[in-house]
């Protein structure tokens, strides 16, 4: 069973769609999801999900260890054609990731109590991501 999440952003930040997935996977077995982020300047991750402040720590994170094109310590990088966020935002994808497994048991993720799951956006401007969701029972 597959199907598109479609998600969309409004600048850099996590965008969790835990509720999103498991809608998806009502009704169905034991099994495995995959998640899949068809973007090279976006990625996938799970965090917490109770404390506001993780992600905005992440965020400020991601800002320092690799700022926009247009900061003196990147200036480095070579592609440049789509604006001063958009090699840096490949460079974020790179040091995360853009798929996920996770365990599915009568339907429900067995994500861990505080854990949600995130697209992580590292573009400037609003997009409409898409992650394919993929279930195989066993």
């Amino acid at each position: 069973m597959q199907t598109v999440l479609t998600l969309p952003t409004r600048g850099p930040g996590l965008y969790e769609f835990t509720d999103q997935a498991a809608v998806f996977l009502r009704g169905q077995g034991d099994g495995l999801l995959t998640l899949f982020c068809q973007h090279t300047s976006a990625s996938l991750t799970i965090q917490e999900n109770a404390d506001p402040d993780v992600i905005r720590d992440l965020n400020a994170f991601f800002e320092r260890l690799v700022p926009d094109s247009d900061h003196p310590q990147m200036s480095f990088l070579r592609h440049r054609a789509e604006g001063p966020d958009d090699m840096p935002a490949h460079i974020k994808s790179a040091l995360t990731q853009v798929n996920l497994s996770i365990p599915v048991q009568f339907g429900r993720m067995m994500l861990g109590t505080w854990q949600g799951i995130y697209l992580f956006e590292h573009r400037n401007a609003p997009h409409t991501r898409r992650v394919i969701a993929h279930f195989r029972e066993d």
